[in-house]
């Protein structure tokens, strides 16, 4: 019989769940791993080589002793046996033994160092970003989310336990957790430093981990992660606004360097202007590039101009403005989640521009094959970056001051949130304070 969450790994651990795919989430408890969780395993090896496997071969040994005085005595003189071969089988029966002992050990390590905590990191969660992807799998709008669910990959906060082999981070610094904490580490994509597009990736929650448990999110007051994929932030970097940034952050941020559009000059369209646009812009704009968003809200003008210094925008439904705007765009970002019309935006590019899909909505979208033809567009698609590039990306952001626009929220207002993500209620990016919120909850 499976454990229950709460008794799969000795540290325990307290959150928000959603239990069903109504949207809705309440209370749960669980268990994190520790570098303890196999202590008993490794006492039992220190004690095998210290101790236990010393005494079995001095007892071999003295029993083969014995044996061939024994041999030499009784059998010098039989005719049946010869002593040597007695001897030789003696030798050999001390040879086969000690074989299986050794490999023994070896398995045992093996085990031991396989699924050990000895290169984990505990932290204290302080705050954690709402995505708009949390919202379709607690739903399970993408039909594979596996119920309690735990969500939450924008999870930050600070150290309180390392492993023994830790070396990146110490207590009492400031980390964080993106959407990956596994992978194989050995395909192309690892070796490239690109963990997220690996075959065996595996996501911070609603996932399978190496040693079979069920991966859990930020939605809760600690967290464990190899820290490979621990982050480290500035300590200029606001934690609760920059919680977005392991998300919304590095989604924008990748494809602006992977397609070649972080450069000083270049026309750069945000469609969208939500918790993945609103940070693109602040990007976009520190990479030097012309920045306009594309909206179709009008309501939305002031913000994206005075607020958040786009140099432009577009308001996607007004047919002028649309046609003035054809062919000068050198790539496009589009964050938009819902089904849209993409085609009267490939029209904005210039020939061999670029529009690259980071919204992910429910159904697929219709691909005008012909626009692509004739100017040599690209239609791309970008998840988000590697762990490299995306500690890469948190200290671009330290040193140009970026960080998300944010609601500060109470874990018990949750729900309440997350109707209003659905209605798009949300200036711009929902950030839970669950290092001052989450323990009231636990009753």
């Amino acid at each position: 019989m499976s454990k229950a969450p709460e008794e799969q790994h000795p540290v325990k651990a307290f959150g928000w769940a959603a239990k069903d795919s109504s949207g809705l989430l309440s209370t749960f408890k669980f268990s994190r791993r520790s570098h303890l969780d196999l202590l008993l395993p490794t006492l039992i090896s220190f004690l095998f080589d210290r101790f236990f496997l010393p005494f079995c071969l001095l007892l071999l040994a003295f029993k083969v002793n014995i044996l061939m005085f024994i041999t030499f005595k009784f059998l010098s003189t039989s005719k049946e046996k010869d002593p040597c071969i007695v001897i030789v089988s003696h030798w050999l029966s001390l040879y086969i033994v000690f074989s299986c002992f050794w490999v023994f050990n070896l398995c045992f390590k093996w085990y031991i160092y396989r699924a050990t905590g000895d290169k984990d990191v505990r932290f204290k969660v302080l705050y954690c970003g709402i995505c708009h992807s949390d919202l379709h799998k607690i739903k399970n709008e993408w039909g594979s989310s596996k119920y309690p669910l735990v969500p939450g990959h924008e999870i930050v906060g600070e150290v309180i336990e390392v492993g023994n082999e830790v070396k990146k981070v110490k207590g009492g610094d400031k980390v964080g957790v993106g959407c990956m904490v596994g992978a194989c580490h050995s395909c192309e994509n690892c070796n490239n430093d690109l963990e997220f597009y690996c075959p065996q990736t595996i996501l911070t929650y609603d996932d399978i981990y190496h040693d079979g448990t069920i991966t859990y999110g930020g939605f809760s007051d600690t967290m464990v992660a190899n820290e490979r994929y621990i982050l480290r932030f500035p300590k200029n970097l606001p934690l609760d606004a920059s919680a977005p940034l392991l998300c919304a952050g590095i989604t924008l941020y990748s494809p602006l360097k992977y397609y070649g559009l972080a450069e000083p000059g270049k026309h750069i369209g945000i469609v969208g202007l939500g918790g993945l646009g609103h940070v693109g812009v602040k990007f976009a704009k520190a990479f030097g590039a012309k920045v306009t968003v594309i909206s179709t809200s009008t309501s939305k003008k002031d913000e994206a101009l005075e607020h958040l210094g786009a140099d432009s925008f577009l308001h996607s439904r007004d047919q002028e403005q649309m046609q003035a705007a054809q062919g000068t765009f050198d790539g496009i970002l589009d964050t938009v989640s819902a089904v849209h019309s993409i085609m009267p935006l490939i029209g904005l590019l210039k020939s061999h521009g670029k529009f690259v899909m980071l919204g992910a909505p429910e159904k697929p979208l219709e691909l005008p094959v012909f626009p692509l033809l004739m100017g040599r567009k690209m239609v791309a698609g970008s998840a988000t970056g590697g762990l490299k590039e995306t500690q890469e990306m948190i200290d671009f952001a330290a040193k140009h001051n970026i960080t998300a626009d944010i609601e500060l929220i109470p874990i018990d207002y949750l729900n309440k949130a997350m109707e209003r993500l659905v209605k798009g209620d949300v200036r711009y990016r929902f950030v839970i304070d669950i290092g001052n919120s989450l323990a009231s909850t636990n009753h």
